[in-house]
């Protein structure tokens, strides 16, 4: 009789174990689906990377007190990449890898019914300043992102701040997970060595901020700037006109005696305009004909057309 008690009791707590262990699995695999694209696996120069809130660490070697620390940087673009209704996302990431640089990475991130899946990751470059990534504007294009940024010329330091404008449009496949290159037909495009200031009138087109905010002017067009050979500046606002001068010098630049007329607009970004300008220290031009304005202590950046 006691035999059997005790053999009905084992029975229970296997069978209850077994229910518990069942449960616990599924809980398990339920935290497995990547719901935030933050917390998903990249591939970086060929070994996997998943991110904890977009950061990831590791050691360089075993026992090494120096450390690979990936970050999630931004610069998002939001996209249909496999075309299954679901909205894809691309975007920067960063990488150290113990030594002075900092490299840039290209990456996406795919929105699946088991959550997101992580791409193989494109490298930009070390210690790059990204500008912009957006959906390319070529009617030929579906689904081509393009990512802006500023290098240096071949040959220079990297103690030197980059100033070659670089944009590279990337097309990803689903199937391999990984971006290719779309050559570009450089017949008409810009050549940035040979742009200027003064080459035509430009009108602002948006503003990013170090921290991802983005201005852009309620009014298209009315934003424009205009630089003369001789030291001066001339500007539309959507309220005002201004003018003043302005000083250039290898690729640093700086406003001054800035003034405009006195008429008062309602709800004008007339004022975030100038301080924008006052907050310039350098400029660069991209082969897509843009002229960029970079801020003060890397706070941010300014496009014109």
């Amino acid at each position: 009789m006691k035999t059997s008690v005790i053999i009905g009791i084992v029975a229970v707590l296997i069978i209850s174990g077994g229910v518990y262990f069942l449960l616990n699995t599924n809980s398990a695999k339920q935290e497995l689906v990547v719901t935030d694209y933050r917390n998903a696996t990249y591939t970086i120069a060929g070994k996997p990377v998943t991110l904890v809130n977009g950061h990831a660490e590791e050691s360089v070697s075993p026992g090494s007190a120096s450390k690979v620390v990936t970050d999630y940087f931004g610069n998002e673009v939001m996209l249909d990449l496999d075309e299954d209704g679901r909205e894809d996302i691309v975007f920067l990431l960063t990488q150290q890898t113990g030594g002075s640089g900092t490299f840039y990475y290209v990456v996406a991130a795919l929105d699946t019914p088991s959550g997101y899946m992580g791409s193989h990751a494109v490298l930009l470059g070390d210690r790059i300043v990204p500008q912009t990534t957006e959906l390319s504007r070529n009617t030929n294009h579906k689904n081509v992102v393009v990512v802006n940024y500023a290098d240096r010329a071949p040959g220079e330091s990297f103690a030197e701040r980059p100033s070659m404008g670089k944009s590279i449009w990337l097309k990803f496949d689903p199937a391999t997970m990984q971006f290719g290159e779309v050559v570009q037909n450089f017949e008409g495009e810009a050549d940035p060595v040979r742009m200027t200031l003064d080459m035509q009138t430009w009108t602002w087109i948006s503003t990013l901020y170090s921290n991802d905010k983005i201005v852009t002017p309620k009014k298209t067009k009315s934003f424009t700037l205009t630089f003369k050979k001789d030291g001066s500046f001339s500007a539309t606002t959507d309220c005002n006109s201004m003018s003043g001068t302005y000083s250039g010098k290898d690729n640093k630049i700086s406003f001054n005696d800035m003034a405009s007329t006195l008429m008062y607009c309602d709800g004008s970004q007339e004022g975030e305009f100038a301080k924008m300008l006052q907050e310039t220290q350098s400029y660069f031009f991209t082969s897509k004909g843009e002229l960029i304005f970079d801020f003060k202590f890397d706070s941010g950046s300014m496009t014109f057309r």
